[in-house]
């Protein structure tokens, strides 16, 4: 600790809103946090020779890595064990919130995962935020890797009966669903209601129906152009949306997830995307249990009943149709990925 009770880190470049700022930064030594860049005297003083300083990567959007997915729930004990391990993974490549991504499965299983995904802080780990619950309301004809017979009609089946009412109030932040299905606008409401993010994906649906998801209170975007019908010049769907002007006086354009690992989006795509809206862009990198593992064939899980294959940062289901489920790619990779592919600098791609 230093008798100064803080820390100036000196000669820094530092990642501020998408600029990158040359500066210092002040730490308080009682509580850890970044203090304002002025009007301190004193204290200890570390020169970081111009080294680049930024904020720590948030994952929207991750199914687990290092062996764990997050649908493997055997005991809570268990689970929390492997969560914690999880975190701790992460935060050594750069990643300091995450929400962990439940896929579709069935409710009881939606049930019994959920209370454990309540968000809490992990000591020297990323700390967990909540889950991100992917499904069950997808469209059957763009399931990707995901189990269609466990699909669900909002109309027919509420969200309280799949997640749990408590859990909708605790653990559930985020939900992906397919704004074309009957009730999806209904439920939209009701879950951006109880503060609970609404993002579009697994869907065929037409920019019409997403914008009317995005008028009723959706926000982004589920992993862009990936199970997604594609963007046509006359028919753009949910695609369509990302540059879009304000498609209701209170809606404007979304947020719009991309996976920039060279694997789901060809590069100039995943370019052509970033550049269209670069401030609603967000990078996430759909990791699954598959992603930190040495290369090879490894058993399926809840979610995938297959065997799956992984080689380098491709994961696919090991059963010809080469289809993909999932990254293993971490965000810093990604972040590279797209500085390469866009010419953007460092602290806008942070």
């Amino acid at each position: 600790m230093s008798s100064g009770w803080f820390t100036n880190l000196l000669n820094c470049r530092l990642c501020i809103n998408g600029e990158l700022v040359d500066d210092q930064m002040v730490v308080s030594d009682d509580t850890g946090l970044i203090l304002k860049r002025t009007g301190f005297i004193g204290g200890d003083a570390v020169d970081l020779e111009g080294a680049i300083v930024a904020p720590g990567f948030l994952e929207l959007q991750t199914n687990g890595m290092r062996g764990f997915h997050f649908t493997h729930f055997e005991d809570e004990e268990q689970y929390a064990k492997e969560l914690d391990k999880v975190a701790n993974y992460l935060v050594t490549v750069g990643v300091t919130g995450f929400w962990a991504t439940i896929p579709t499965v069935t409710a009881e299983k939606f049930q019994k995962i959920l209370p454990s995904l309540k968000p809490r802080t992990i000591p020297e780990s990323a700390s967990l935020l909540g889950a991100h619950c992917e499904g069950p309301y997808l469209h059957p004809t763009k399931k990707g890797a995901h189990n269609a017979s466990l699909f669900q009609d909002p109309s027919t089946a509420p969200a309280a009966s799949i997640y749990g009412a408590s859990n909708l109030s605790t653990s559930v932040k985020l939900i992906t669903l397919a704004p074309e299905l009957p009730g999806a606008v209904p439920l939209t409401r009701s879950l951006t209601a109880q503060n609970i993010a609404v993002s579009l994906g697994h869907s065929s649906a037409s920019y019409d129906a997403g914008a009317a998801a995005l008028a009723a209170g959706a926000t982004c975007l589920t992993h862009t152009l990936n199970a997604m019908a594609p963007l046509h010049h006359r028919n753009p769907g949910l695609a369509g949306l990302v540059a879009a002007p304000a498609t209701a006086p209170s809606a404007p354009a979304p947020y719009h997830c991309i996976i920039p690992d060279g694997q789901h989006l060809h590069p100039a795509v995943a370019a052509l995307l970033f550049r269209a809206n670069p401030s609603r862009c967000i990078l996430v990198s759909d990791s699954v249990e598959l992603a930190g593992q040495p290369d090879g064939v490894y058993p399926g899980h809840a979610q995938i009943p297959h065997a799956q294959r992984k080689a380098g940062a491709r994961a696919t289901i090991d059963d010809g149709s080469d289809t993909l489920v999932g990254g293993c790619a971490s965000l810093a990779e990604c972040v590279q990925n797209l500085m390469r592919w866009t010419g953007c600098g460092v602290a806008q791609a942070v």
